[in-house]
């Protein structure tokens, strides 16, 4: 044993003193006359080329090469006997780049012709995987040993970096290429497992994986760095987990954020029934979706940031209970409760299952959790606003958030302030005493201008609910102001501003500047985003009695509607709420059209739009109103009477079909006065404004004679009043 270490040891140290000589006379430039070294064509000495000439360390230049990093040069030696003229080259290259020499560095690597030994390589790499065969004399060697291999691709890979530092991305992602083409070429079905363990070939090929993408990037080649990205992930290299993982979240961020649209992959294993990314929103999703996965099976760390990724792509696309199945199926404890919270709170409130959301932001708000989170206060207060029967917690969380606030940012404090304002504001419209009422109103109003000081008038949320608070009190004329001020504060951006200003109008009965700012929205609107104000204008051109224009307004509205339907297709994944308000916009419009029919006595048109309503939703309150008018006008008052019955069993709170059943019950005059004054009395509790419940309640008290008359006097009085301010639609 002691004998074959000694013949070891002699046999390494020879290697080293050739390896040394080799290095010495490349070093110094002189010719290189060593009988181990294969004759070369072209020797170093013939290229003209001194390293001296290139190093700013000029007087190292005898310095002794550092034998601890060529490792890979001595064990083709020992293998081939030989060090090529390549393989000297790139050794060289590599100790100059080592000593910091960038330049010298690269103009070595540039002397190796890699497409000429390009087929030595694949041969070599090729014959590596080979099942063993029986040897027989036919049988070739490798071209090349495998540490030849590593060390020339080394070489090809500290070209590129050496590229990268000079600032020639574009000829450094070309170099970088190179080396992975030459691998995938020679091994099609990917690298096997422990390849090239016995020397840096393994090595080499992850970082020129990882490099490749970065380059292209830095060369705004972004078609390049994709084709890069994916050819990383879908071809076999032997990547550690934790690499493979940084590869796609790199590329899923370059997805999302690069702004450049990648095409479909094109995958040769692609199976038929199997899922084909549409965009790069889908794709990024899927490989984030891939990140978490693997953080569930404990194959890798726990990245924040992915999530944060996720959440990004998955709200972009509407996905968001697709979100919250991922944040659900984390593992406990990488996500901070209060985190998961917000996040589900979030995702179910996207999904319109505010209820849903609701009780997740109790459960974190209570005392076992964290009852002074400020956004789940904020949170849980704006959910409760929209929804009126859950109004009154919705002000003791924003109350709560306002305690919690107290010396804090005034935007967050102005924020706290509009919320409460809109919950108070909702809570108003239950209350029945009227003092209570009107006490709510006046505090909804007072909280929102408490917002716009604190904001300075700069949230254009909250000018808006100013604007929106002062025309349900019908304070129009401070509606008016603020709804002008919103339009300016956001350039006519939002939609919302625009029609908010024309209703404000046509409750100031000022309907031509209502119809020239629904133009000018008009213009500034796309045509899919324009059914709303269409129909706004309809309603104006009624009310100034172009019946005709109207009618061709509306036919306006369903041919968009029609052909934005054809576009997107029916079977077609589209936002909830998008898809829903376009189907709600449709089966008001077949309404709105009949009632002008009937107004015209048109009764087979009102009919045909009765049809085509019935077809989009058979149970619909307005549409069975609207059936009961069509009666109504024909004089046949018990099937009227019937229709407006059925729309209350639809929904039962239907302020205008409990109008028009009292209306009904009184020209018939079979019922007595208390059971007709019922449906006026919570027509008025419902909703205060309405001016046909007030009127219709003062005919029916005038009915009683002089006993009521005062009564009678006091509601024409306010239906007058509600009248002179009515917009031409609901404000809400």
């Amino acid at each position: 044993m002691k004998t074959k270490n000694w013949i070891k040891e002699q046999r390494r140290a020879r290697v080293k003193r050739r390896l040394g000589k080799i290095m010495k006379c490349l070093s110094s430039g002189e010719q290189l006359i060593v009988d181990e070294i294969v004759p070369s064509p072209a020797s170093l000495a013939t290229k003209d080329y001194a390293v001296g000439a290139y190093s700013p360390h000029a007087g190292e230049i005898d310095q002794k090469p550092d034998i601890g990093n060529i490792e890979e040069a001595e064990s083709s030696l020992r293998e081939s006997g030989y060090l090529n003229y390549e393989e000297a080259r790139a050794l060289l290259g590599r100790y100059e780049y080592q000593k910091g020499n960038t330049e010298a560095a690269l103009h070595v690597f540039e002397g190796i012709d890699i497409a000429a030994v390009t087929p030595k390589m694949r041969l070599t790499l090729s014959r590596r995987v080979e099942r063993p065969k029986r040897f027989s004399q036919s049988d070739a060697a490798p071209p090349m040993s495998i540490h030849a291999v590593s060390l020339l691709l080394e070489a090809v890979y500290l070209k590129a970096k050496s590229l990268q530092a000079l600032g020639r991305y574009k000829e450094a992602a070309q170099s970088c290429k190179v080396i992975l083409d030459i691998v995938e070429s020679s091994l099609p079905e990917g690298l096997p497992e422990n390849f090239g363990a016995e020397c840096k070939l393994q090595e080499t090929l992850n970082k020129a994986v990882e490099l490749l993408p970065e380059l292209w990037k830095l060369a705004d080649s972004p078609h390049e760095a994709i084709l890069s990205y994916r050819q990383a992930l879908l071809y076999h290299w032997n990547l550690e987990e934790e690499t493979t993982a940084k590869i796609q979240k790199e590329f899923a961020i370059f997805l999302l954020y690069s702004g450049s649209e990648a095409s479909p992959p094109n995958l040769r294993s692609q199976m038929d029934s199997s899922f084909v990314p549409r965009n790069n929103i889908e794709e990024a999703i899927i490989l984030l979706m891939i990140l978490t996965r693997k953080v569930s099976l404990k194959r890798i760390d726990w990245d924040p940031s992915v999530m944060d990724h996720l959440s990004y792509a998955l709200s972009v696309s509407g996905e968001l209970r697709a979100l919250a199945n991922q944040v659900e199926g984390l593992l406990p404890g990488l996500i901070d409760r209060k985190e998961t919270y917000l996040t589900l709170a979030n995702c179910y409130y996207g999904e319109t299952e505010d209820l849903t959301a609701l009780n997740l932001l109790r459960k974190l708000l209570h005392n076992k959790e964290d009852p002074h989170c400020i956004p789940g206060l904020l949170m849980a207060s704006k959910i409760c606003g929209e929804n009126p029967e859950y109004s009154e917690e919705g002000i003791n969380f924003a109350q709560r958030a306002l305690e919690d606030l107290v010396g804090r940012c005034d935007e967050m404090v102005g924020v706290a302030h509009c919320l409460l304002g809109i919950s108070l504001s909702a809570h108003s419209r239950f209350v029945i005493v009227d003092d209570e009422k009107v006490k709510r109103q006046s505090e909804a109003l007072q909280s929102l201008e408490n917002a716009g000081k604190m904001t300075r008038m700069r949230d254009p949320n909250i000018v808006y609910h100013l604007s929106l608070e002062n025309a349900v009190q019908r304070k129009l004329d401070a509606a008016l102001h603020y709804a002008k001020c919103l339009l300016k504060l956001e350039g006519g951006s939002n939609l919302k501003g625009w029609i908010l200003l024309a209703r404000v109008f046509s409750a100031q009965k000022r309907f031509l500047d209502a119809e020239n700012i629904v133009d000018a929205a008009l213009d500034q609107t796309g045509k899919w985003d324009q059914g709303e104000l269409l129909r706004l204008k309809a309603k104006i051109q009624i009310a100034q009695g172009q019946l005709k224009n109207a009618i061709e307004t509306y036919a306006q509205i369903l041919a968009v509607l029609q052909v934005q339907n054809k576009s997107f297709g029916s079977g077609k994944k589209h936002l909830k709420h998008n898809g829903n308000h376009g189907r709600t916009l449709e089966l008001e419009t077949w309404h709105d059209l009949a009632s002008v029919y009937i107004s015209l006595s048109q009764w087979d048109d009102a009919e045909i739009c009765l049809s085509k309503s019935e077809a989009i939703s058979h149970h619909s309150a307005s549409r069975w109103h609207v059936r009961g008018l069509l009666h109504q006008a024909k004089g046949l008052n018990k099937e009227a009477l019937k229709a407006f019955r059925q729309a209350l069993d639809v929904e039962p709170t239907h302020v205008p079909s409990l109008v028009s059943i009292a209306v009904v019950l009184r020209n018939l005059g079979s019922r007595s006065p208390a059971v007709v004054r019922s449906f006026l009395t919570e027509a008025i509790r419902l909703d205060r404004m309405n001016a046909s419940a007030w009127y219709n309640l003062g005919l029916l008290y005038k009915d009683e004679g002089v006993a009521l008359a005062v009564e009678a006097a006091e509601c024409f009085e306010a239906a007058a009043i509600l009248e002179e301010t009515s917009p031409l639609e609901p404000l809400r």
